[in-house]
């Protein structure tokens, strides 16, 4: 069995553009937790507080017309890969590609464009429907674009078991290395579900904190007696496993070791 490792970041987070600017943040104790701004959450939300990723242009990260294409939670994929790259300084061979694999796991994927799709399809017909709806929403999308925008050829595809999926994607492309049949995996996750139909159907099932929209840094409370909820939130994060020899060969700044996945 070969050895994994880490040997580039790339993050898309409330906190900051960038594994940087986001552990910046989380070191100094910040929430990134505000009043919605993508949607106007009036008094009908009981919950209208999230984690918005801020200051965010994919047009710094991707090629304009391609955004058209892709929703929300695509395009903070595709700029959380490119900054992973770049921190691992990864350069693949024409071989390598062939066998490099996409794991970018998403519990929704494009949400927020199969509410708006919804609305043009009740107020002015099918015919005014995106051609771009269904290739922009699927959850595979994240996974697909980056594979193509990087041209990596090796296996594509996302993992969907909820709050897990990234956790299933790093692993599984762990193993993908583990078992000697790749060198390089783009392992991790995306999501976008601030919308009125994600938050709506959070609020539903009481899964949101509600109780203080005065302050909203202090909602997300988990391990607290007085907790109520989570906090939405959203965003990308993306590593760069490589096996372990590769990595050491190449020079390659190693974070860490995958030593396990259950």
């Amino acid at each position: 069995m070969e050895r994994v490792v880490v040997t580039g970041i790339g993050l898309v987070t409330p906190n900051g553009i960038g594994a940087d600017a986001t552990w910046r943040s989380l070191i100094a104790g910040e929430s990134a937790a505000a009043p919605i701004t993508l949607f106007d959450a009036d008094e009908r939300y009981p919950s209208r507080f999230a984690c918005e990723v801020k200051g965010f242009d994919p047009a710094e990260h991707m090629d304009r017309k391609k955004i058209k294409e892709v929703t929300r939670f695509t395009t903070f994929a595709m700029a959380a890969t490119k900054m992973a790259f770049v921190d691992a300084a990864l350069e693949l061979t024409d071989e390598e590609r062939d066998t490099t694999g996409v794991f970018i796991g998403a519990g929704l994927g494009g949400l927020e464009n199969l509410e708006r799709s919804t609305l043009v399809l009740d107020k002015k017909g099918p015919g005014k429907v995106s051609p771009y709806l269904i290739p922009s929403i699927i959850a595979n999308m994240a996974a697909g674009q980056v594979s193509i925008a990087f041209d990596l050829r090796g296996p594509s595809y996302a993992h969907t078991s909820a709050c897990s999926s990234s956790a299933h994607s790093i692993g599984e492309a762990y193993r993908w290395i583990q078992e000697g049949r790749a060198n390089v995996m783009i392992a991790g996750g995306a999501e976008s579900p601030i919308s009125e139909i994600g938050i709506a159907g959070f609020n539903a099932c009481k899964a949101l904190s509600t109780k203080r929209g005065d302050d909203p840094t202090k909602a997300s409370r988990p391990y607290d007696a007085d907790r109520d909820g989570f906090v939405m939130g959203e965003g990308a994060g993306v590593v760069v496993l490589e096996e372990y020899e590769h990595a050491k060969a190449r020079g390659a700044k190693i974070y860490a070791e995958v030593l396990g996945y259950g």
